[in-house]
C-alpha cells in the first residue's frame, strides 16, 4: 500500500487516556500545510475543534485531523453513545513518490488507502472495549491497528461498501465500512487531497465535506 508513515499523529492524550483540551492546540501546524484542509460543510452547526497535524520525514505537513461534535473520551467507564457523538475529518496531501529533501532516499506516496488507514487508526484510538483489562489494551490496539492496515490496503474488498457524499457540493464516491466501534470512510477530492473520516453516534450518510475557509474557527 502506498501510504504515509505508519506513525500517526492523533490528539495528544494525557495520563489515563484523557484528551488534552483544545485550548492547548494551535493552528500553527495547519497554517504550514501547502494543501487545503477539509471539514464538515455548513450543514453541520455543532462544535468544531482542532486535533493535530502529521509531518513526513522532511518535516513537511502531510496530513491532519479536525473534529466535530463531542470530543470523544476513551474512559473505561463509558460505553456506546455515552462516549459522545462525533465525526473527525482527516485530510491527506496527495503526494506522489518523490525524492527526500536531502536527496538520499525516496518519500512514500500517499493514496486513498493512506486516508483510510489514518481514519481507521484514529477511530481505534478512542474506542477500545470498555471492559478490557488495562494490561491487555496495548496488545488489542496492536492487533486492531494491523487489521486497519490490512483493510485499508484492500478497499475493493468485501469489508467496504461505496457511499456517495458531497465534497464542495459535488457528489463524490467514498469507501465506507462500519464496525462495533463506529464507522470509517475514505475518498479523494478534486482539490488534490485525500479525505478520510471516522465517527460514532453521528450517521455518515448525512455528512458533507467542504474546504475550511478559516482554520482558526476550529481553535
Amino acid at each position: 500500500m502506498e501510504t504515509t508513515s505508519r506513525a500517526v499523529e492523533q490528539a495528544p492524550a494525557a495520563e489515563g487516556g484523557q484528551q488534552v483540551p483544545s485550548a492547548r492546540r494551535t493552528v500553527d501546524g495547519y497554517l504550514e500545510a501547502p494543501f487545503p484542509w477539509y471539514g464538515l460543510d455548513e450543514a453541520f452547526t455543532g462544535r468544531r475543534w482542532l486535533m493535530q497535524v502529521g509531518a513526513g520525514a522532511d518535516g513537511a505537513v502531510e496530513h491532519g485531523s479536525v473534529g466535530h461534535g463531542d470530543e470523544p473520551s476513551v474512559r473505561h467507564e463509558t460505553a456506546g453513545e455515552d462516549r459522545g457523538r462525533f465525526a473527525v475529518v482527516v485530510t491527506v496531501a496527495a503526494n506522489p513518490v518523490r525524492r527526500s529533501a536531502d536527496g538520499t532516499g525516496v518519500m512514500e506516496a500517499t493514496s486513498v488507502s493512506s486516508a483510510a488507514w489514518l481514519a481507521g487508526v484514529g477511530l481505534l484510538s478512542f474506542t477500545w472495549p470498555g471492559q478490557m483489562d488495562h494490561s491487555l489494551r496495548d496488545d488489542w490496539l496492536d492487533q486492531q491497528t494491523e487489521t486497519a492496515w490490512v483493510l485499508a490496503d484492500d478497499l475493493a474488498g468485501p469489508d467496504w461498501s461505496t457511499l456517495s457524499l458531497p465534497v464542495d457540493g459535488v457528489p463524490t464516491p467514498f469507501h465506507y465500512r462500519e464496525s462495533e466501534f463506529g464507522w470509517v470512510l475514505a475518498g479523494s477530492t478534486e482539490a488534490g487531497v485525500h479525505l478520510g473520516a471516522y465517527g460514532r453516534g453521528m450517521s455518515a450518510y448525512g455528512l458533507g465535506f467542504s474546504v475550511i475557509k478559516d482554520i482558526a474557527e476550529y481553535a
